[in-house]
């Protein structure tokens, strides 16, 4: 078996309950246990607080946040998706990119999207909107010390509301934990990632 990590990678059966639940139940869904949960794992404190604050960012309902000078359209899936990817090939993070490329193909529905945004996300088959949401991204990403009011108005001038912005930032952030917690580990993607979203479905 390949080496998912450089640290110490808990056997499932060791895991405390509450860990083990969440990571069966992704397993049940996906029909694999993305190496993420089992590489963290290591450390089940940091587990816990990483997840908690993973859904806090990209699970919940499109477009609920809203601004109080502005009702905004929220981040899809796909957006959300497609920050990761872009900061996290900009932040040279190999198991995101793969991991959450592979994710961004199949909320997307198209199959080259993901490795477009992870090259050149300026030559990619995205909206103008996305286009926006990712130059702020990447301000976050590689110079967030440089953010101005104009970035943010630049948002709003596609729609973006100042808690889309939020949004888009504290993703960003999030994943640059991620990525450098990943690059550390020598974390290595699923097989099973390189290969989704790339085909059509068969048809039952």
């Amino acid at each position: 078996m390949t080496t998912i990590s450089r640290y110490p990678v808990p056997e499932l059966k060791d895991l405390p309950e509450d860990m083990r639940s969440r990571i069966l139940e992704v397993q049940e869904k996906a029909g694999f246990v993305p190496n993420v949960f089992l590489a963290l794992a290591h450390r089940p404190a940091e587990w816990r607080a990483f997840m908690a604050y993973h859904d806090a960012l990209l699970v919940k309902d499109t477009g609920t946040l809203k601004d109080q000078q502005g009702s905004g359209q929220g981040l899809s899936k796909g957006d959300r998706e497609m920050i990761i990817v872009a900061t996290s090939a900009a932040n040279q993070c190999l198991y995101c990119v793969v991991a959450h490329g592979a994710i961004l193909r199949v909320y997307e529905k198209k199959p080259l999207v993901a490795d477009q945004v992870a090259v050149n996300y300026r030559k990619a088959d995205i909206t103008p909107r996305q286009r926006a949401m990712l130059d702020f991204a990447m301000k976050v990403c590689t110079a967030s010390h440089a953010l101005e009011d104009t970035d943010f108005a630049a948002l709003r001038a596609h729609g973006f509301s100042d808690d889309d912005a939020w949004d888009i930032g504290a993703i960003t952030a999030f994943f640059g934990l991620s990525n450098r917690m990943a690059n550390l580990s020598g974390m290595r993607p699923n097989d099973e990632f390189f290969m989704m979203g790339r085909v059509p479905r068969a048809k039952p």
